[in-house]
C-alpha cells in the first residue's frame, strides 16, 4: 500500500504573506478597540504594519472585509468539519459536534485565542458590522443546507428541511453571541458555554413551543 504523503508545508513566500495578513488583522483590530471602528482608517492600519495601501487591498476590499474575515475564516472551518462529520449522525448531533470541534480549534491556538475575543467584541457592540455578519449569515445558511442536504440524502430545491435546520441553528448561534455580547462575554471559553447552554435549551424548548405544549 503506497502511504499518502503530508501536504507540503507552505513556502516561504506563502509563509511572509500569512504573517502580513495576519499583522494586518492584528493592528486593525487593536486600532478599532482602541479608537473605534468608524474613527479608524486604513491610512492608520498600514501605518501600523508598514506596508503600503496597495498591499492592504490585495488582502482586504475595504475595513468592512478586514472587519469580518476572522469570523468567516472560522466559518469556513465550521463547514469542513460538518462536511466530514460521519453521515449517520442526526443533523442537530452533527453541528452541536461540529461547533465544539471550532471552538477546541480556537482554543489550541494562542493567537486565535486571543483574537477570537477581540473579533467578537468589535462585531458584537458595532451596529454596522453586526449587520455585516447578518448578511453574511444568509450566504453560510445556503452552505450550510447544501452539506446538509447531502447528509440527509435529499434535494434542497425540493425538501425545505435542511434549510430550516440550518436557520435554526444559525438563530441559536445568534441569540447566543447576543447574549454574551449584553454581558460582555467574549473569550472562547465563555462564549462556547452560552452556545451549549443555549443550544440545550433550543432543544428542550422548541418542541414544546412548536406543538403548543
Amino acid at each position: 500500500m503506497t502511504e499518502t504523503s503530508a501536504a507540503p508545508a507552505p513556502g516561504l513566500r506563502e509563509r511572509k504573506k500569512q504573517r502580513t495578513r495576519s499583522a494586518l488583522i492584528d493592528a486593525a483590530f487593536d486600532l478599532f478597540l482602541a479608537k473605534g471602528y468608524e474613527a479608524t482608517t486604513i491610512d492608520e492600519i498600514v501605518a501600523a504594519v508598514d506596508v503600503s495601501q496597495r498591499t492592504f487591498f490585495r488582502y482586504f476590499a475595504g475595513k468592512e472585509d478586514l472587519a469580518v474575515s476572522v469570523m468567516r475564516a472560522y466559518d469556513q472551518l465550521f463547514l469542513e468539519l460538518l462536511a466530514a462529520r460521519p453521515t449517520e449522525e442526526p443533523p442537530i448531533a452533527a453541528l452541536a459536534a461540529t461547533i465544539n470541534g471550532v471552538f477546541d480549534e480556537v482554543r489550541r491556538s494562542g493567537d486565535d485565542h486571543a483574537r477570537f475575543a477581540k473579533v467578537r467584541d468589535l462585531i458584537e457592540n458595532n451596529p454596522a458590522l453586526a449587520m455585516a455578519q447578518l448578511r453574511y449569515f444568509n450566504e453560510l445558511e445556503q452552505e450550510m443546507a447544501s452539506i446538509l442536504a447531502r447528509r440527509m440524502d435529499v434535494e434542497l430545491a425540493t425538501d425545505l428541511r435542511p434549510t430550516l435546520v440550518a436557520a435554526t441553528f444559525l438563530t441559536v448561534m445568534r441569540v447566543a453571541f447576543e447574549g454574551c455580547a449584553r454581558e460582555g462575554l467574549f473569550q472562547p471559553d465563555e462564549v462556547a458555554a452560552r452556545v451549549e447552554e443555549v443550544f440545550a435549551m433550543a432543544s428542550e424548548t422548541l418542541p414544546r413551543v412548536w406543538s403548543g405544549g
